[in-house]
C-alpha cells in the first residue's frame, strides 16, 4: 500500500493523540516533527508530504522519525489536531445559537484558508484528538441553544461544518490549479470564447449572463453560510410553532367536555380532573363506555 493510501493504526494514533505529552527537549521531538510536517503541507500540499521531506528539515534520516511516529498516516492525524489547537475558540457566553454557529463557522473557514490541506485529510474515520473534540463540543453546545432535539443539534453542526469544508475544498482546488498553471481562474475562463459562442442554446443561462449575473459573483462563503443558517433558523422556528400549537390546542376532557388547561406534564391529558378520570375508569369496568 502506498504511503498516501495507508490508513493509520487506530490504537497507535489514539495513543499518540491522547497520551501524556512528552517533555520538550533539545533536538528532535514529536511536537517538532508535527510542526515541520504542517509547514511542508502548507507549502506543498498533503500529497507532497512524506516522512523523507520532514526528516530533511532536521538534517536527519527518515528512520529517526519512526522512533516518534509510525508513519505518515498517524502523522497526519497529529497534524490535524495540532492545527485545531492553533485556533482556539473564544467563550461564547451570551451568544445565541445563530451568532455562535456563525462565529464557529468563520473560525473553521479561517483555519482552512491557512491550511488548505485540511480538506484532503478529512474522512469519516479520521480520529479526533483533544483539540478537535473541544472544538466539536463547543459547536454542539452553541447549537443546543436552538432548543432543537438532540439528533437535530448534531445534524445541524455536521451541516454547517460540511458547508465550510465544501467551500474550502472548492477554494483549494482553484488555488492549486492557479499555482500549478500560473493562470488565474478568472483569466482561464475569460479565454474560453469558443465555449461562450455555444451558449445560445441555453436561454436561461444566456439571459442571466447578459443581465450581468456573472459580472460580480457573490462570495460563496458569505452567501452560503447565511443561507445555511437561514435553513436552520426555519427549522428552529417551525419547531417553535409546533410547541405553541401543542400548548394552545389542548382539547377537551373525554368525560365532561370541559376544555383542558394544559397543566400536566408528560403524556397529553385526556381528563380535566382526577374525578373525571375515575368516572371514565368506572364506565370501562361497567362496560358502558
Amino acid at each position: 500500500m502506498a504511503e498516501d493510501d495507508a490508513q493509520p493504526d487506530p490504537e497507535r494514533a489514539i495513543e499518540l493523540l491522547w497520551g501524556t505529552p512528552e517533555p520538550e527537549r533539545p533536538g528532535l521531538s514529536l511536537g517538532r516533527i508535527v510542526a515541520a510536517a504542517v509547514e511542508v503541507a502548507d507549502a506543498e500540499g498533503l500529497a507532497a508530504l512524506s516522512m523523507r521531506k520532514v526528516a530533511e528539515r532536521f538534517g536527519t534520516t527518515t528512520m529517526s522519525l519512526y522512533r516518534y511516529v509510525p508513519g505518515k498516516a498517524e502523522l497526519v492525524e497529529l497534524m490535524r489536531d495540532a492545527v485545531y489547537g492553533r485556533f482556539p475558540m473564544e467563550p461564547s457566553d451570551g451568544l445565541g445559537w445563530r451568532a455562535g454557529l456563525e462565529r464557529w463557522a468563520r473560525r473553521a473557514w479561517e483555519m482552512h484558508r491557512h491550511h488548505p490541506w485540511l480538506v484532503d485529510s478529512a474522512g469519516s474515520r479520521r480520529l479526533p484528538g483533544p483539540n478537535i473534540m473541544a472544538e466539536y463540543d463547543h459547536a454542539l453546545d452553541v447549537a443546543s441553544r436552538s432548543g432543537l432535539a438532540p439528533a437535530q443539534v448534531i445534524a445541524v453542526v455536521n451541516l454547517v461544518g460540511g458547508f465550510v469544508e465544501s467551500v474550502a475544498r472548492q477554494a483549494g482546488e482553484t488555488a492549486e490549479l492557479q499555482r500549478g498553471t500560473g493562470v488565474s481562474h478568472e483569466r482561464w475562463w475569460s479565454e474560453r470564447e469558443s465555449l461562450f459562442e455555444r451558449m445560445d442554446a441555453y436561454p436561461a443561462l444566456e439571459r442571466l449572463w447578459k443581465d450581468g449575473g456573472m459580472d460580480a459573483p457573490l462570495d460563496p462563503f458569505e452567501f452560503g453560510l447565511q443561507r445555511t443558517l437561514d435553513g436552520v433558523q426555519a427549522l428552529v422556528e417551525s419547531r417553535g410553532r409546533e410547541v405553541m400549537r401543542d400548548e394552545t390546542e389542548l382539547g377537551e376532557c373525554a368525560v365532561c367536555g370541559k376544555e383542558l388547561d394544559g397543566g400536566g406534564r408528560g403524556r397529553p391529558r385526556d381528563y380535566c380532573s382526577r374525578a373525571c378520570q375515575q368516572r371514565a375508569y368506572r364506565r370501562r369496568q361497567a362496560g358502558t363506555s
